[in-house]
């Protein structure tokens, strides 16, 4: 029997991370005079944290400083307040299951919370069971953020579902012994990698409706 639900934000509670891979891709083209479109940009940095994009970037030969973070930080939040976002359709169904929930996310704890005050979920996530990147030492893929809130949450590793849509979550989630379901509403269905990557890690759940995930998590609590 299953005990806690961790969410990813990014990608599953609201289609928010294209905002922040959209404002990667322009800065990286803007300072490395490259040509990334969106595609390439998901493909190298999809579901990480900035502490680990900034990792793979500077193993792609592309060293940024921290003025290029600080360039990202302020787009994203003129993205959050003039774009905005919606909470992703058939979560709160989940939410109101008799099960114990937390989110644990790449994203930072400032910037997080006013993601989740955003879809009016601040009521849900009340800042103990929200764990985010800055609060471990190693982001996804990774499993110290899920297994912190496990921890904290008073959840055995095997006892927790995993929701997330990228593929470091997903490896994060397998590696913390975890059993992840992989959200795909916003992933492009002719994203071929990633959907190979996703079999190849031979995760048994896949769905792009949150109808189905509430009927999968149902048969485990």
């Amino acid at each position: 029997m299953k005990k806690l639900i961790i969410w990813d934000f990014d990608g599953v509670l609201a289609d928010t991370e294209k905002l922040w891979l959209y404002n990667r891709m322009i800065t990286i083209n803007e300072t490395f005079g490259l040509n990334w479109d969106f595609s390439t940009t998901s493909n190298y940095l999809l579901g990480m944290s900035d502490k680990t994009k900034r990792e793979v970037l500077d193993k792609l030969g592309l060293h940024t400083t921290n003025d290029f973070w600080i360039k990202n930080k302020e787009l994203d939040y003129k993205a959050m307040y003039e774009k905005g976002f919606d909470l992703t359709d058939g979560v709160q169904d989940i939410l109101n299951l008799n099960i114990k929930q937390c989110i644990a996310t790449g994203g930072l704890k400032e910037k997080t919370a006013i993601k989740i005050k955003i879809v009016g979920l601040s009521d849900y996530f009340t800042p103990d069971k929200v764990f985010t990147a800055d609060m471990v030492q190693k982001g996804k893929p990774e499993p110290d953020l899920f297994l912190l809130a496990a921890q904290k949450s008073g959840v055995k590793p095997q006892d927790c579902i995993v929701i997330e849509d990228s593929v470091a979550g997903l490896k994060a989630a397998l590696k913390a012994q975890m059993m992840p379901i992989c959200f795909t509403k916003y992933i492009n269905p002719f994203n071929k990698d990633y959907f190979n990557e996703v079999k190849n890690l031979q995760v048994n759940y896949v769905f792009d409706d949150m109808k189905d995930i509430q009927k999968t998590i149902e048969k485990m609590i």
